[in-house]
């Protein structure tokens, strides 16, 4: 049977504890140089129900095989660094790392691994938090966006230059601050969508999303001004270097955080819509082409709204990240994570979901 919720942290004895992992969510699957699997959590506690000491954020496990049928779940197999994970980034939290602003974590995105002329490249887009900002906030509370890489596999890290600003530093709703990268298409291009921070799930962001493209070259040397942008413009569609790219939908339900893959040939997103307060999918044959309508597939309340009725339930859900290993868009596996504080409840943790039927 596929696993529908299975914990992969947070559980007496689970895998993720032998390397120091307790808690943790997010858990970003990515393809690693060597067949095996990475994932990057975000921030990581020793202790189970986030108790324990905070060992930071990213932090980062290995398995050295996937089982895509979803007969057996996730199993951790090394960390970075090894036996004990760590923070992965070289900051500190509640201080300015020399970017002008306080930050307070750094929360990972999405992390691809690409080999451009021989050479092998981790890259993880993060963003910077400022500030978690309350309900109903109408800024973000973003520091700002950037992308660190590791040239040894994720044992070291280098932050670009670049950076993107974000709400602290005058960008407030910046579209640039999530990324997903969706691989490198049978054309050759990296494709890239990219969204407004919207991590602690309070900010509006309408659910607007880009979508951009770069030379692998480009993108690995950190010339992210050679950016292509997918652009609407005199009744079309076009890629050009001469404006900025058009959002991809109208504004509508608010998102938290996406994932964007290609899975057997097909675009595959999915994304925790915060106003439907559930985990949604949708599909496009080509990353530049037409997006299906939202399929809701795991919720937080299944008794409401009448959509929910019978959806399989997860409270206090967010995340949905889409396993690049999963077999087909008809049998994607996600990885959702959860967050309860009520006392005596089991906070922090993320599941392992198959099977799921775009």
């Amino acid at each position: 049977m596929p696993q529908e919720g299975t914990m992969l942290c947070d559980n007496e004895g689970d895998s993720a504890s032998r390397f120091g992992l307790a808690s943790g969510d997010l858990c970003i699957p990515y393809r690693r140089h060597d067949g095996g699997w990475g994932y990057v959590f975000g921030d990581v506690f020793s202790g189970r129900g986030a108790s324990g000491d905070h060992i930071g954020s990213p932090v980062l496990l290995y398995q050295d095989k996937f089982d895509s049928s979803g007969e057996t779940p996730i199993e951790f197999t090394g960390s970075q660094p090894n036996p004990k994970c760590a923070q992965l980034f070289d900051y500190q939290k509640g201080a300015d790392n020399g970017l002008g602003v306080t930050e307070v974590t750094r929360i990972p995105n999405d992390a691809i691994a690409l080999t451009v002329d021989g050479h092998e490249r981790l890259f993880i887009q993060y963003t910077s938090v400022h500030q978690w900002v309350a309900p109903d906030s109408p800024t973000d509370g973003s520091a700002f966006a950037g992308i660190a890489y590791s040239d040894d596999h994720g044992a070291s890290w280098k932050d670009f230059e670049h950076h993107w600003n974000g709400d602290a530093l005058g960008e407030n709703g910046s579209p640039y601050m999530m990324w997903s990268f969706a691989g490198v298409d049978p054309d050759g291009r990296l494709y890239c969508y990219s969204k407004a921070w919207n991590g602690s799930h309070h900010f509006a962001d309408g659910g607007q999303v880009l979508l951009f493209r770069f030379d692998p070259h480009d993108f690995f040397h950190g010339e992210f001004g050679r950016q292509e942008n997918w652009v609407f413009s005199d009744d079309s569609w076009l890629w050009t270097r001469e404006a900025a790219p058009t959002t991809i939908f109208d504004p509508g339900n608010n998102m938290g955080e996406f994932s964007v893959k290609n899975i057997g040939g097909m675009y595959c997103m999915s994304y925790f819509d915060t106003s439907d307060y559930s985990i949604r999918t949708r599909t496009s044959p080509r990353p530049d082409g037409i997006w299906s309508e939202p399929k809701t597939q795991v919720v937080g309340k299944n008794g409401w709204p009448m959509g929910h009725w019978g959806k399989p339930n997860l409270p206090n859900l967010y995340g949905g990240y889409i396993h690049p290993g999963s077999p087909s868009p008809d049998a994607l596996t996600l990885i959702l994570s959860a967050w309860d504080g009520e006392p005596g409840h089991q906070p922090y943790t993320v599941t392992q979901w198959d099977g799921i039927a775009t």
